[in-house]
């Protein structure tokens, strides 16, 4: 007798073909027949003509200090996700010598915000390998996890201060592609690193070091698995460099046979230049795909917390690395206002946008006045410096204050449908698990379904769901899911396409070491399966954590 049978279901398998109407039977965790009318199985659901799919994938996230804690990683299965792939932008948890845990920490909290007394409160690092690493993960998982090595992990561990001054040996090199051979024939993913990324003392982090020898041999260490993916952040902030990181990225793939995946591309003026780039280089053989995200790329600011847009300024970020009650101190005081508001007159990429920023959740009564508009506004109609209204309104908050950026990046939702529907741009660069007190990554499946196919129409619900299933696994080399197929993992998802929706952004303090978050709850998702095993049914986790490595 199977384990379990839904049955009256509407499936759509992954594959991008219409759905149909039938049963899925599953036993020990793999699915055993699709279609037709199921026989007995010793738990039987009714699906009542929802939808029935493989689980959604989520391939680029930053879930690495959190699955120590969370083996959901929440609250991504409540929005159909049963794979997270983590590792990515060249930080992973492991390899890591224990004199090397702090500076691999502080990397962690500059590049994805997630703060150093999370680490200290919930992080064990009691690993030191790859290998390691994973089997520490092992055992504790609700949702199946993707592993990629962080080049600037590897290179840190292999070769300490050097690694952030130089190219690497023969000897460091040969040492770094039998570590990534061995994290693969243990469960790793691939490789990931980064072009643009820097460490807490705003310099180039580890991976940026390495020569386009270095990241070729190693690509081939992780193909010698027979698998992998090589994910990488482009200097986005450079229309010329990005596209000589395409060109280059474009050499190793041919070189290697590699799947190159980078992210971010968004909706902008670059846009069609990156397309046409990736285009040009798949004609000329290379495995080369972006990452799109289906959302506009809001985000929040509190001073309280940390923030992208401003660790480009130097002073900013002294202060925004600093304790709340000294941060305040510091804002009170006149001199330092004074070298802010200067620094804060010469942005530095992203801190440009400050200016565009609206005032959203407000505590104190004389702020009201303020909400929803711009600082540049307040700024003009008070005669004040940007930088001194953002202090201003934030100290009247104790720093609470939460400053919107709306409808500004990604925000051209007919040029988003375009990418979204490209063939070599992937449905990825969600970063869920990161910036968690700026935005919630988690959620954009949700909205894929929501908008581009129930409010839109610009998507059928069988392209979306192969974008975010069966696309992702064939390309990523995940073979043993993302289809409903006899023989397949039973990772699954019954919702209902006409109510599924996402959420508002809630702030909410659910994380360890005093910190806080935002997160997207999710309607419409009936059950999520993992593995064979219910994981979240009606609106609650069950307590079963089948995840595993993929």
């Amino acid at each position: 007798m199977a384990d379990l049978a839904i049955r009256n279901a509407n499936i759509v398998d992954g594959t991008g073909r219409p759905g149909f109407h039938g049963d899925l039977l599953l036993s020990g965790g793999r699915i055993t027949s699709v279609g037709g009318r199921a026989e007995a199985a010793i738990r039987t659901i009714d699906a009542g003509g929802l939808t029935l799919s493989p689980g959604f994938i989520d391939i680029h996230t930053h879930f690495d200090p959190q699955l120590c804690w969370d083996g959901f990683a929440t609250p991504s299965i409540e929005h159909g996700v049963t794979t997270v792939v983590i590792g990515n932008c060249s930080l992973s948890l492991a390899p890591v010598r224990p004199e090397g845990v702090r500076k691999l920490v502080l990397m962690f909290q500059v590049i994805e915000d997630i703060r150093e007394p999370t680490f200290d409160a919930a992080v064990p690092f009691s690993w030191e390998s790859f290998p390691e690493y994973l089997d520490h993960l092992r055992g504790r998982l609700g949702i199946n996890v993707g592993a990629l090595v962080g080049h600037s992990a590897l290179r840190s561990y292999v070769m300490g201060p050097d690694s952030q001054r130089r190219t690497a040996t023969d000897a460091e090199l040969e040492t770094m592609c039998a570590l990534l051979e061995e994290a693969m024939a243990c469960g790793a993913l691939g490789l990931s690193s980064s072009y643009v990324d820097v460490d807490e003392q705003m310099r180039p982090v580890p991976s940026r070091f390495a020569d386009l020898r270095e990241r070729i041999a190693l690509c081939h260490a992780v193909r010698k698995s027979g698998r992998g993916v090589y994910q990488v952040v482009p200097n986005f902030l450079s229309r010329e460099q990005q596209l000589e990181n395409i060109a280059e990225l474009s050499e190793i793939s041919r070189a290697t046979g590699i799947l190159c995946s980078l992210q971010p591309v968004l909706a902008s003026p670059t846009a069609p230049e990156v397309v046409a780039a990736l285009e040009a280089e798949r004609a000329r053989g290379a495995r080369l795909y972006g990452q799109v995200m289906p959302r506009t790329f809001d985000l929040n600011v509190r001073l309280s917390e940390t923030s992208m847009l401003l660790f480009g300024l130097p002073r900013w970020k002294e202060i925004m690395d600093a304790p709340v009650a000294e941060r305040i101190a510091a804002f009170r005081d006149p001199a330092r206002r004074r070298a802010l508001i200067d620094d804060m007159a010469q942005p530095s990429t992203m801190s440009a946008s400050v200016p565009y920023l609206r005032v959203g959740k407000t505590r104190a009564a004389a702020n009201q006045v303020y909400v929803g508009r711009r600082l540049k506004e307040i700024a003009s109609a008070e005669g004040k410096p940007v930088a001194e209204v953002l202090i201003d309104i934030a100290l009247a908050d104790d720093l609470e204050t939460e400053f919107q950026m709306k409808g500004v990046l990604n925000a051209d939702r007919d040029a988003v449908a375009a990418l979204m529907d490209h063939d070599l741009l992937h449905v990825g660069a969600s970063d869920a698990g990161a910036h968690i007190a700026q935005f919630c990554g988690t959620g954009d499946t949700t909205h894929l379904l929501e908008y581009f196919v129930r409010e839109t129409g610009r998507m059928t619900l069988e392209r979306a769901v192969h974008r975010i299933t069966g696309e992702l696994a064939r390309d990523w080399g995940l073979h043993d899911r993302g289809t409903l197929e006899p023989g397949k993992a039973a990772d699954l998802v019954l919702f209902d396409p006409d109510t599924v929706a996402c959420g508002e952004e809630v702030f909410v303090d659910d994380f360890p070491g005093e910190a806080n978050r935002y997160v997207r709850r999710a309607e419409g998702y009936r059950a999520v399966i993992v593995g064979g095993e219910i994981v979240y049914e009606n609106g609650a986790y069950t307590g079963a954590r089948p995840g595993s490595i993929v």
